[in-house]
């Protein structure tokens, strides 16, 4: 049978269109797809939550991808091994505590896991503003992010969800969204981001789950982003604590569903 160019468009289409539609609601939706993103996304579908994530780039993985300087190879520590273990990922001991993965094996394996168990990702996706009732977030304000970097003048569409986890990285981006647009102060010292502090992994990795919480209400920090809202350490390319926040995360908010 010839293949048909135009059933095959519609194919993507529709497949997609309906894909989206089902999940413009849901339990939870993570802004973000690193480490602590698609680690928090596989242990909240795990439990039958129904979770959106979406990432702004064409990839998934964040900074896990390069491991440290493009030598694509990541460090954990033994609770972090022990995640990595779970989701199927090989590991090596390096010495007493550290133990290294292949950081392609991690991220792709990761992301596997998490679609397996029900998180549904949407790359390419950009959140620009949050919905706010009553002063709790009840949803985002999301558009392709191929109109942000074009600077075009499109009118976005809304997802709403019960509880939104934050776990865009250094930059924080949907606290930098709540603290610049709604006025309203975040659950910090300060009542908004902080900011990350200079490199230092002990403290880094041990105050992320510390810092990872709710900060607004509604929104939870993940992964780097909690130590960015916080203004803990950054810690550099160990990645046991990324994985941890994920599954702090998750539990957190697995407890209020």
């Amino acid at each position: 049978m010839p293949l048909d160019d135009v059933v095959i468009s519609r194919a993507i289409i529709e497949r997609f269109t309906q894909k989206l539609l089902d999940h413009l609601e849901c339990d939870v939706a993570i802004v973000g797809g690193g480490p602590a993103g698609l680690t928090a996304g596989y242990y909240l579908a795990k439990h039958n939550h129904k979770v959106v994530l979406l990432e702004r780039k064409l990839s998934i993985g964040g900074g896990m991808w390069g491991g440290g300087i493009m030598f694509n190879e990541i460090v954990v520590q033994e609770e972090g091994r022990a995640i990595l273990e779970e989701l199927g990922v090989a590991t090596l001991r390096f010495r007493d505590d550290y133990y290294t993965a292949d950081a392609i094996e991690a991220v792709s394996t990761i992301c596997s896991q998490a679609v397996k168990a029900g998180t549904r990702i949407f790359n390419l996706i950009d959140v620009e503003d949050v919905m706010l009732t009553e002063k709790q977030v009840t949803g985002l304000v999301i558009n392709w992010s191929s109109v942000t970097l074009a600077g075009l003048h499109v009118d976005p569409v809304t997802m709403r969800a019960r509880f939104v986890v934050d776990a865009t990285g250094h930059v924080a981006e949907v606290a930098q969204i709540i603290a610049r647009k709604s006025g309203a102060r975040l659950d910090t010292s300060s009542g908004g981001v902080v900011g990350e502090r200079p490199m230092h992994a002990e403290i880094g990795e041990r105050m992320i789950l510390e810092n990872t919480r709710e900060f607004f209400p509604g929104v939870y920090a993940a992964g780097m982003c909690a130590n960015a809202v916080f203004g803990a350490p950054r810690m550099g390319p160990i990645f046991g604590g990324m994985l941890m926040s994920g599954r702090r995360v998750a539990e957190l908010i697995a407890a209020r569903l």
